[in-house]
């Protein structure tokens, strides 16, 4: 029986405010436990909330980017539950009128098309407590730092049929989210995670099957690998005869399986009633009208500039346009370097490389825009060749070297005396009489060899095509 897998997203993102949604307390990922707090956010009796327009200006930013209706007049609910990092024993979030619904962000699917996948709603919340489970000690801390933080909860239709469908509308979205501002989506600090609901059912069946739901998944990899185990977990469950439960599940990417919390909660199970603390939020059409001439170019509208305007390859322009910290990188350097192809290509090869080969994430990148302008240029004006300009880079990168001047100190820049090129080549070519003779007999890969050591003797430092030239003009 050949079986389809059916998903849907809810994506939890940690807004960039300065301060929590509700009080005044820093957002600042790592401080010392418990310092980042105060009676609001901490749930002491007697205080009241008081939310951050800047988090309602954040949501309609979101909504705006990804289609969505904004829906003016909404308002805050309390979903109640006990768990030690809540201190309050609710959180505050959106049920009945969510601030964004009905929108979509188009994907690729496998055979190349666009497929649209649903957002339901975006709505806002504050984010829970950390749990601290130290094992040596056999106890659970909390930290209630994160308790607070503003958070959008974006939840999509369960339109996903695919691994590769859910990456590419994480990238996308994780992309508009940093274009707008709305978020860093660090994911590796917990300010982007995704929850996957996931069921299966023989292919062309329409009804659903019998959903879980992954918690938490806080990397592009660990959701491909939950998604493979949990789909074929259920599939062998239905074949066994057993049944699919409807249940929470934790997926530890170490062991690479998945292991059931609790049984999956519905609405009704959180209690959920107005927030009594909270007038209902009012956004006139003048305030969504402000925030759209506010926006910036998103991730498509650049994609498409740079494919059209800039003439990049499809692929560079991806892997660019999908990381807002390689953009910032790309343009600044483009502004001193007027060459978008090279800058291109010297991203997309030299510097991911470096990026790759010592782990470190494109935010942290070492490498200024200048520096990586001034090696283009050495290598386009010829002062020094590629093979050098790459040496050059990653002293740069390891060392945070000056190109320029670091090429002048090593005597690394190419002879530009074209006229001093010429004894040395005819020495090489004195002393590789055999290499020559297969030459002149018809062998041509022999001028590989005479190449090389001509180059060689010249110790990189001279073009390559006039060396090829002044060879040809030499043996005839």
């Amino acid at each position: 029986m050949e079986w389809e897998i059916v998903m849907g997203l809810e994506v939890h993102t940690e807004l960039a405010t300065k301060t929590k949604i509700f009080c005044g307390c820093s957002t600042e990922f790592g401080g010392e436990p418990n310092t980042h707090v105060c009676e609001i956010c901490s749930g002491m009796p007697g205080t009241l909330p008081l939310l951050n327009k800047r988090v309602v200006e954040f949501a309609i930013r979101t909504g705006v980017a990804t289609n969505c209706t904004i829906t003016q007049n909404n308002k805050f609910d309390r979903k109640n539950y006990f768990y030690p990092d809540l201190p309050k024993a609710y959180q505050i979030s959106q049920l009945y009128l969510p601030i964004c619904r009905n929108g979509y962000i188009e994907v690729n699917t496998k055979d190349g098309k666009k497929k649209k996948i649903g957002i339901h709603e975006i709505h806002m919340e504050e984010d829970a407590g950390k749990l601290i489970h130290d094992e040596f000690e056999d106890c659970t801390l909390v930290d209630y730092n994160r308790c607070g933080v503003p958070l959008l909860e974006i939840v999509s239709e369960p339109d996903f049929r695919s691994a590769e469908e859910v990456i590419d509308y994480l990238s996308k979205l994780r992309a508009i989210l940093q274009y707008t501002g709305v978020s860093d989506c660090k994911m590796q600090e917990g300010s982007l995670r995704a929850d996957v609901n996931l069921s299966v059912r023989p292919k062309g069946q329409a009804e659903f099957g019998t959903r879980t739901e992954m918690k938490n998944l806080n990397s592009f990899h660990a959701i491909e690998r939950a998604i493979a185990y949990e789909a074929q977990r259920q599939i062998e469950l239905i074949e066994d005869g057993e049944k699919v439960v409807q249940e929470t599940r934790r997926w530890d990417d170490n062991k690479g399986y998945s292991y059931a919390m609790r049984s999956k909660e519905d609405a009704q199970d959180y209690k959920y009633f107005p927030e009594p603390d909270l007038p209902p939020i009012e956004i006139s059409d003048e305030q969504i009208e402000e925030i759209k001439s506010t926006m910036p170019e998103l991730p498509e509208e650049k994609r498409e500039r740079y494919l059209n305007e800039l003439g990049l390859p499809e692929y560079d322009t991806g892997i660019i346009t999908g990381d807002i910290a390689l953009v910032k990188f790309f343009e600044s350097t483009l502004e001193k370097c007027d060459s978008p192809k090279d800058v291109a290509n010297w991203i997309m090869g030299e510097v991911m490389k470096l990026l790759n080969d010592s782990a470190t994430l494109t935010e942290n990148n070492p490498l200024k825009p200048e520096a990586l302008a001034a090696v283009i240029n050495m290598v386009k004006s010829n002062k020094i060749n590629r093979g050098t300009g790459k040496k050059v880079l990653e002293k740069v990168f390891t060392d945070g070297v000056d190109p320029e001047k670091y090429v002048e100190e090593n005597n690394l820049a190419q002879v530009t005396d074209l006229s001093a090129l010429r004894p040395i080549i005819e020495q090489v070519i004195a002393e590789n009489e055999k290499s020559v003779s297969e030459y002149k007999a018809g062998k041509t890969q022999a001028m590989g060899y005479i190449m090389g050591q001509a180059m060689r003797a010249l110790k990189g430092k001279a073009p390559a095509q006039e060396v090829q030239k002044i060879l040809k003009e030499i043996l005839g």
